[in-house]
């Protein structure tokens, strides 16, 4: 693990170096985490392209770090060098001076990103871990995501899959945003790690990133310290009213309130079936279980940030040794990492295009900076657009449709959203109409924030993704680019008389609440989920010795295959996989039912879909009307427990194995 964090720190250091080139005027944290952010994706996509020409290897990982340590040159110029030494040599310095006598706000600095790293630490620690009876994890909603993740990874790491075809449904190319697993099959690559060491390294990192890039944004947009430090939170311990549920919880308890913290019966943000809880908090419903969200989402608040910036390029100090072109570094670097986002997370790269285009149309006088944006952002990412657009088996259709209320069921709207947000939008509110000496928010910032509203008003109109909850991952950048503003809200309590100050924590209390209950509750391990057991994980090793990287495999369609631990192609996963993708799987399953039922036209479609390896285990045998004695005439490669591997290439023959 330790060996996966320092290539990560090694991206970050180059990642860093590069801002200077950008964003002469960012302080030196901020710095650190638009290199974490920045230099982590780009180590990805120049290894992806190594990886496409050599092979996911020792050649190509070191090509990828040999690019990495090409900003390093750019210190061979020497005003370059000065200005970047001068401005380490004065971070450390202030580092230093800080240590040595501690004012408030460097205690508030430390204690709120040690208490943040501890506790982002236990969370991806529990989203995954091995013991001696499997491996686990304590978050229920990636439960159906980790295998999903690991096929991936694995695929990359051990079944030699570039180009990328889709590892749960061969024969299909991949159309998903796989950069943030491929990262992780670097890592697994470069240091001999295991997948859930390097996810949790690379989420780690990312993680952090994030809640540097939301605390900067925030400071941009509001100027405002304790806003700085409260929109994180509000990002990370998203949630609505449902913490209200925990008083009757500790009636129905018979061992009081504590006792409950440590073991939480449910989760406090979302709820299945009839329930009107549907937002979720974000670690454990988004950054946990969707990788490209957390990979993706501060990348695209870089992008922002430039943006920002440029649009008041002039005010930039007039003292740097360089060319008044401030504005224009800034949008060819936003347009640059703009371009990398599809093969990051596709509905991000959706939405940084559609607020640029609603940001150029209102900040008009700004065109050139704007067209050098957008037809970088576009060279960049055509490559990545047609590979996605020429994916085989997607129906686009599924994508789009009327859908008003998004995920509201039968419950009003209005009552919805309260529900769900908690104060979040009345304070939002507020801060978009309230109007008063002393509190009123910049025309400017309320110009730059309006193209976000669109993010809610289309999601609740329309779905863009099979899975109406999917929307989440639009609306979500309206939560995201809201949360500056709320922390506002918030910190502008904070600052009046004593009455005020404690309606304003009351209010981000009760907006905390229900993430942190949620939250608690893995750190806490209140449920753990097995996602392997033994048996499994041993007949996944077997595989990964015995079955050819690229072999195809058949199995039940089911979330947790042996098979998603070795990379091996798999003729079809999990069902709700392929739908929520836009995948018609349908055909394919019912052949799976006829080839293991040994049905007339079984052997036909082994042939038909080239399946090297068959795997018999408890998921095929309860799920699946299984034939032993079709089965009895293919070679039997291995047997652990109640799993059985048969290889159904080549001639047909009975075998012990």
């Amino acid at each position: 693990m330790l060996a996966a964090c320092a290539l990560l720190a090694i991206a970050t250091v180059s990642g860093s170096l590069l801002t200077f080139l950008y964003d002469r005027s960012a302080p030196f944290p901020a710095r650190l985490v638009m290199g974490a952010t920045t230099g982590m994706v780009l180590f990805a996509a120049v290894g992806y392209l190594f990886a496409l020409w050599l092979g996911l290897g020792a050649a190509s990982i070191c090509l990828a770090l040999l690019v990495l340590f090409l900003p390093s040159l750019l210190l061979v110029r020497k005003n370059f060098r000065e200005y970047v030494v001068g401005q380490t040599r004065e971070a450390l310095q202030s580092g230093l001076q800080a240590a040595r006598r501690p004012t408030r706000t460097t205690i508030a600095y430390v204690l709120f990103y040690c208490a943040l790293t501890i506790l982002l630490s236990a969370v991806f620690a529990s989203a995954a871990y091995e013991t001696t009876d499997g491996i686990f994890t304590a978050v229920r909603n990636n439960l159906g995501d980790l295998p999903l993740h690991l096929q991936v990874i694995s695929s990359f790491a051990l079944g030699r899959n570039l180009p990328p075809e889709d590892p749960t449904f061969a024969g299909v190319r991949f159309a998903y945003p796989f950069m943030a697993d491929f990262l992780t099959a670097m890592l697994m690559k470069a240091t001999g790690t295991d997948a859930i060491r390097a996810m949790w390294a690379e989420n780690m990192f990312s993680a952090l990133a994030l809640v540097g890039m939301l605390h900067y944004w925030t400071l941009l947009l509001t100027r405002n310290r304790l806003a700085g430090f409260i929109a994180p939170l509000l990002v990370l311990f998203s949630g609505g009213v449902g913490w209200a549920r925990i008083f009757q919880d500790v009636h129905d308890s018979e061992h009081g309130l504590f006792p409950l913290l440590a073991s939480l019966p449910h989760s406090y943000t979302i709820m299945d079936g009839a329930e009107i809880l549907r937002w979720g908090n974000s670690l454990t419903t988004l950054f946990v279980p969707q990788r490209s969200i957390l990979f993706g989402m501060p990348l695209a608040i870089v992008i922002f940030c430039q943006w920002w910036l440029a649009l008041d390029s002039d005010s930039e100090e007039q003292a740097q040794p360089v060319p008044q072109t401030a504005g224009t570094r800034r949008m060819l670097a936003a347009g640059i990492f703009g371009g990398l986002m599809p093969l990051v997370h596709a509905h991000t790269f959706l939405v940084v295009m559609a607020m640029g285009g609603c940001l150029a149309l209102i900040f008009h006088k700004k065109w050139r900076m704007w067209l050098l944006f957008f037809a970088t952002a576009i060279v960049v990412a055509l490559p990545q657009l047609l590979w996605l657009g020429r994916s085989g088996g997607v129906q686009l259709s599924s994508y789009l449709g009327w859908q008003p209320g998004w995920d509201h069921a039968s419950f009003n709207p209005v009552v919805f959203w309260l529900a769900n947000t908690g104060l979040f939008i009345p304070l939002l509110l507020m801060a978009l109409l309230w109007r008063s000496p002393g509190f009123a928010l910049p025309r400017r910032v309320l110009k730059f924030y309006a193209p976000f509203l669109l993010c809610f008003i289309l999601p609740n109109l329309f779905k863009v993704a099979p899975w109406i909850w999917d929307n989440i991952k639009v609306l979500f950048w309206w939560y995201v680019a809201s949360a500056p503003l709320v922390a506002w809200v918030v910190a502008q309590g904070f600052a009046q008389r004593r009455s005020l100050r404690w309606l304003a924590a009351g209010a981000l209390a009760a907006m905390l609440a229900a993430g942190a209950l949620d939250v608690l509750a893995v750190v806490t391990d209140a449920a753990e989920y097995r996602e392997f057991d033994r048996d499994g994980i041993a007949m996944a090793k077997i595989i990964s010795e015995r079955v050819p990287p690229r072999a195809v495999v058949l199995y039940a369609p089911g979330f947790n295959s042996p098979v998603f631990l070795t990379g091996r192609r798999s003729l079809m996963g999990y069902a709700g996989w392929m739908w929520s993708r836009g995948l018609d799987s349908s055909q394919r399953q019912a052949e799976i039912q006829r080839m293991y039922a040994g049905a007339p036209d079984a052997a036909a479609l082994l042939r038909q879909y080239q399946v090297d390896y068959v795997l018999i285990g408890p998921a095929e045998l309860t799920s699946l009307n299984v034939n032993p004695q079709f089965w009895s005439q293919w070679p039997q490669v291995a047997q652990i427990g109640s799993y059985h591997l048969y290889r159904t290439s080549g001639t047909r023959r009975k075998s012990r194995p």
